[in-house]
Formats: C-alpha cells, sequence, structure tokens
C-alpha cells in the first residue's frame, strides 16, 4: 500500500510545469468534492464557494489507503479550511496538507487555477 502514497507528492504553484485540464467550472460540484483522474493519480478537487476558493488534494486517505477524500466533508479550523475523511473523520489542511488532528501522515495538496471559466491542476511530471 505504501506505493499509493508513494506517486502523490505536494506542488506549490510556482513549481508546477504541467497544467491540467480537469473540467469546467460547472463539472464540479459547491462545498465538496470531485474526482479527476491524471495519469496514475487520483485527484480530489474542492470548489469551496464559502471561502470562495478552490483546492485540490490526493484522492487517497492516508490512514486506510482508500481513494474517498474527495467524498469527505469539507469545513475549516482556525480559519485553515480542511476536508474531513468520510470513513474515519481524520482532518487534512487543504492548504499545505497537513494532518490537523496532530497524527504524523499527511497528503499532498496540488495548485488550482481557473482561466475563463475551466479548471486547471498543476502537477510537475
Amino acid at each position: 500500500m505504501e506505493e499509493i502514497l508513494n506517486q502523490y507528492e505536494t506542488v506549490h504553484a510556482s513549481d508546477a510545469t504541467i497544467w491540467f485540464k480537469a473540467g469546467k467550472v460547472e463539472d464540479f460540484p459547491t462545498n465538496r468534492g470531485g474526482c479527476i483522474k491524471y495519469k496514475n493519480k487520483q485527484i480530489a478537487i474542492f470548489n469551496f464557494t464559502r471561502r470562495n476558493e478552490w483546492y485540490a488534494c490526493q484522492n487517497a486517505c492516508p490512514h486506510k489507503m482508500e481513494m474517498v477524500l474527495s467524498r469527505g466533508m469539507t469545513g475549516s479550523t482556525d480559519d485553515i479550511p480542511k476536508i474531513a475523511c468520510p470513513m474515519h473523520k481524520k482532518t487534512f489542511s487543504l492548504v499545505d496538507g497537513s494532518n490537523l488532528n496532530g497524527e504524523e501522515y499527511s497528503i499532498a495538496t496540488y495548485p488550482i487555477k481557473i482561466v475563463e471559466d475551466e479548471v486547471f491542476v498543476g502537477f510537475v511530471d
């Protein structure tokens, strides 16, 4: 199962060399997640309209290795946007992927940009 997590690594907008067209804004539900596939990765995308922001992260929950984060609940803790795994309620920052429960494992996050009503996710490979 470790090989699943090894394929995910946080990308910062300034490091992105590929901007993958994930779909149109209307393809993604508001205040919930959707999922896309990029190469061998499943990426959860969140149109967090309550914050007027977009986020992307790995869809794999590092706790039980299930592809479920896109179905998790969005919210905020101390003004940090977060996703809660729908299976075990582990929470992760959508900004930097840190585990908000204080546990060691984290998630990879990816930059998003919206260009003329289209959603792009940044990758380095």
